[in-house]
C-alpha cells in the first residue's frame, strides 16, 4: 500500500475538514476476532515513540519526525500478513484507520506517554495518550503502558500507580494490559541507563506481574534477556520488544529468535529496528523478523 501524493493530500484535507471521519473510522473498522495468529503468536509493529519526544534511530536524531515517512514505512510493515497489528498512539493509529490499514489488525493503544525523552521528570511518565476506557469505546484491543523503575527516582511511584489503575480498568472491559517494566539506574551524569542483567529483568517482571485488581488480562513487553531467569519469573504470556536497533540486524534477530523459544513467549513487538533498518528495506526486515518468529514457534 504506497502512500502516493494523491492519497497523502487526500489525508491532510481530511485532517483539517472532516474531524468526524476519525470517529467513523473507528466504528466502521473491521475487527479481527482473535488475539493471536492461527500459530498462537502475535507479532506487532510499534509506533509510540514520536509522541514521547524520542524521534532519534542510529545516527538520525529526527529520523522519526518526518510523519510521511513514517507512515509509508507502517504502511509497508502491514501490508505483510505475517504483522499481525499495531502498537500506536491515537494520532498513528488515527492516520492508519483514514488510510484504510486497520482493518482485519489488532490494535494496541499507546498510554502513557507523558515521560519524554531526556526531560528532568522522564520517569514521572504520566497518561497522555489513551485511557482505558477510549481504548474500550474506540474497539481496541488493548493498551500498553511504560513501567520504567528507578528505584532513586520517586517519579517512579506516580507512574506505578497510574500503571495499576490502567491495568485494572482494563482488565474491566475484558482488554489486555501489556506493560513494559524496565529497571533504569542514573549514572553520574545523570543519564538514564537500562539494567538488562537477570536479577534487576526477574524483579521488574515480578512487580509488574502484581500491580492492578487481576493479572488476568496482563501481558509483559520485555527486552531480550541473556538468561531464562526473568522469563521464568512469570506465567504471562510475554512478547520481545525490539528496543534501540543495534548496527548488526542479524545480531538483533539471532537474540529475539533465542528468547522467542521459551515458552512463555508469545510473539514480538518491534519498532524503529524494523521500519528504520540500516538498508532502508522495511519489506525485507519485517519478512525476516516474520521468519524468525515462524521459526521458534
Amino acid at each position: 500500500m504506497i502512500l502516493t501524493d494523491e492519497r497523502w493530500r487526500a489525508l491532510l484535507r481530511t485532517r483539517a475538514n472532516d474531524p468526524g471521519a476519525v470517529k467513523r473510522a473507528y466504528d466502521t473498522r473491521k475487527r479481527r476476532p482473535r488475539l493471536l495468529s492461527g500459530n498462537g503468536t502475535l507479532f506487532l509493529v510499534a509506533a509510540d515513540h514520536p509522541a514521547r519526544g524520542a524521534l532519534g534511530v542510529g545516527g538520525d536524531p529526527m529520523a522519526m519526525a518526518d510523519r510521511r515517512s513514517l507512515l509509508e514505512r507502517l504502511l509497508v510493515a502491514l501490508e505483510n500478513p505475517a504483522v499481525d497489528g499495531l502498537l500506536g498512539t491515537p494520532d498513528v493509529v488515527e492516520e492508519l484507520l483514514l488510510l484504510g490499514a486497520l482493518d482485519d489488525k489488532i490494535v494496541i493503544g499507546s498510554m502513557n506517554r507523558g515521560g519524554l525523552a531526556g526531560a528532568d521528570w522522564e520517569i514521572d511518565d504520566r497518561f497522555t495518550g489513551y485511557d482505558a476506557q477510549s481504548i474500550a469505546d474506540f474497539g481496541l484491543d488493548g493498551g500498553k503502558m511504560l513501567l520504567r523503575l528507578v528505584d532513586a527516582d520517586p517519579g517512579t511511584v506516580p507512574t506505578l500507580q497510574a500503571c495499576a489503575e490502567a491495568v485494572s480498568e482494563l482488565a474491566s472491559h475484558r482488554l489486555i494490559a501489556m506493560i513494559e517494566p524496565l529497571p533504569y539506574v542514573r549514572d553520574a551524569s545523570g543519564k538514564l541507563i537500562l539494567h538488562k542483567d537477570s536479577a534487576s529483568l526477574a524483579r521488574a517482571v515480578t512487580v509488574a506481574s502484581g500491580i492492578g485488581v487481576t493479572s488476568a488480562y496482563t501481558w509483559l513487553k520485555l527486552p531480550s534477556p541473556d538468561d531464562a531467569a526473568a522469563l521464568d519469573a512469570t506465567t504471562l504470556p510475554v512478547v520481545v520488544l525490539g528496543g534501540v536497533p543495534s548496527d548488526d540486524p542479524a545480531a538483533d534477530l539471532a537474540s529475539w529468535g533465542r528468547t522467542l523459544h521459551h515458552d512463555a513467549v508469545r510473539g514480538l513487538v518491534v519498532g524503529r529496528a524494523l521500519l528504520y533498518p540500516p538498508d532502508g528495506d522495511v519489506s525485507a526486515a519485517v519478512d525476516a523478523a516474520a521468519k524468525v518468529l515462524e521459526a521458534a514457534k
